[in-house]
């Protein structure tokens, strides 16, 4: 099996790396176009922030050939915020996979934002069924993608938001799977084998 990391300005991809290696998962990482329309599983990592990340995907071309891939493609973080139509944070279009707009947590009595630390998944309704209900996973992200049709994992903080989506082949989790103990690794397994 062929699995890439894309390679771009992704604060993550180290830590994505270290999780995919205790797995024993052979991967690459690259930005190379045919490498990774290539690949039997794409991982597109994110820890950043929307604009900046969305230029740097245009100037490579990996825009239109992360919206055009056929295999499976999981999407963390800022990578499942930037699989949305559009983000908040600095009024930034992004690739319109999924047809939503990313929106930034309200600072509210006894919540602050960034949303960090580990939290409990609502419902795993969907493509990581081996994942109990009401796991812990780890979280940090100031902007969220509310409860929509594609949703399949929900958490709460301040309001219900989408924890993980689906749509085809396109797979996205806003938690960190590869800092999430044994419940993200058995979320990376159950995407890995898709």
């Amino acid at each position: 099996m062929k699995t890439i990391l894309l390679k771009y300005n992704a604060g993550n991809i180290q830590s994505v790396s270290y999780a995919l290696a205790r797995l024993g998962v052979a991967f690459e990482i690259t930005d190379d176009i045919e490498n990774i329309q290539s690949a039997d599983k794409v991982i597109f990592p994110g820890v950043g922030e929307a604009s900046t990340t969305m230029a740097y995907l245009k100037e490579k071309k990996l825009d239109s050939v992360i919206r055009e891939l056929k295999q499976p493609v999981l999407g963390i973080c800022l990578g499942m915020q930037l699989m949305c139509r559009y983000s908040e944070e600095n009024n930034t279009p992004c690739l319109g996979i999924f047809d939503e707009t990313v929106k930034r947590f309200e600072a509210a009595k006894d919540y602050k934002v960034p949303h960090m630390g580990w939290n409990q998944l609502i419902s795993t309704d969907g493509w990581f069924k081996s994942v109990p209900e009401r796991s812990y996973v780890y979280f940090v992200h100031s902007y969220y993608v509310p409860v929509n049709k594609f949703t399949t994992a929900l958490c709460e903080y301040t309001i219900p938001f989408s924890a993980a989506m689906k749509k085809g082949n396109f797979y996205a989790v806003q938690f960190h799977p590869e800092k999430s103990a044994q419940a993200g690794e058995n979320i990376l397994k159950s995407f890995l084998s898709l």
